[in-house]
């Protein structure tokens, strides 16, 4: 991590060729206290990829007026080249939060997330648990769409987790009703399927998309989440309800087959007799 001054502020960030993410501290901020060996071990872990750097704002108070400061901890995204606005860092402000965004401001060398299925508790919490931006979706019922439509649907997704690989999301996909708590609480089913919504777990908001789930249609959505303009919800969901399914084969469904049934079982000794039978 790297002391910048109003001195050495535009020789390392602005006329640098790497990105910077920078903390605006004041000493005696106890967030900023609560926050500092977290931000020390992202530094430790972005080294080389991207630089973390630290402004005291109670000594340089010109420069954090200059980037909009009014709070402590501040944390300014300057991508590389970058001699505009910076942006805002309103990720997890833990270790692999910032680990997951700093990542994504390295590149087109850093590599798309995974899209995984939610199978149980424990990738749920992988994903989305303490992450700044969790997109899951829910897809059409395996006899409803195939394995053909199902694995459309997984490559939109893919597509999308490319496109955004710079930023902090991280993807899930399950299938409809197999999640039924989950999809209560985000307001999933009216719309029919597929589903998306995006999940804070951490801020404990959320949103739903309303809209036809095609790429440019979650990109914009996605795209308005980021940027902090389109409505969220409270969220109101523990982890604990998510249920373990066995994961998808990668095959097309199979009706359940119909037991036969024995007539005899049913008629006993009072079973129809041949003579019975009418001519």
């Amino acid at each position: 991590m790297i002391e910048l001054t109003a001195s050495n502020f535009d020789e390392k960030v602005l006329q640098s060729s790497e990105p910077w993410m920078v903390e605006f501290y004041a000493p005696w901020c106890g967030h900023c206290k609560n926050l500092a060996p977290h931000w020390a071990a992202a530094s430790s872990r972005l080294k080389g990829k991207v630089n973390l750097g630290a402004v005291d704002a109670t000594v340089h108070a010109a420069l954090a007026q200059k980037y909009g400061v009014k709070g402590y901890p501040t944390i300014k995204v300057f991508p590389a080249g970058t001699k505009g606005e910076p942006l805002n860092y309103d990720g997890a402000r833990t270790t692999e939060g910032i680990v997951s965004y700093g990542s994504s401001l390295a590149g087109d060398s850093v590599e798309a997330p995974e899209v995984l299925e939610l199978t149980d508790a424990t990738v749920f919490e992988k994903q989305c648990g303490g992450k700044p931006l969790c997109v899951v979706a829910f897809l059409p019922h395996i006899l409803d769409s195939g394995a053909q439509g199902r694995n459309g649907h997984i490559s939109l997704l893919k597509a999308v987790a490319e496109k955004f690989k710079r930023k902090p999301f991280t993807y899930l996909w399950t299938e409809a009703m197999q999640q039924p708590e989950l999809e209560k609480v985000l307001g999933i089913g009216g719309y029919g399927y597929p589903a998306l919504s995006v999940l804070n777990t951490q801020k404990k908001r959320y949103a739903t998309m309303v809209r036809a789930i095609t790429q440019d249609g979650v990109g914009e959505f996605l795209q308005r989440l980021f940027s902090g303009t389109e409505s969220t919800s409270e969220l109101k969901f523990d982890s604990s309800s998510i249920k373990k399914v066995t994961p998808w084969d990668g095959k097309d469904g199979q009706l359940a087959q119909e037991e036969e049934i024995d007539l005899s079982e049913l008629y006993g000794d009072d079973r129809p007799k041949a003579e019975d039978k009418e001519l």
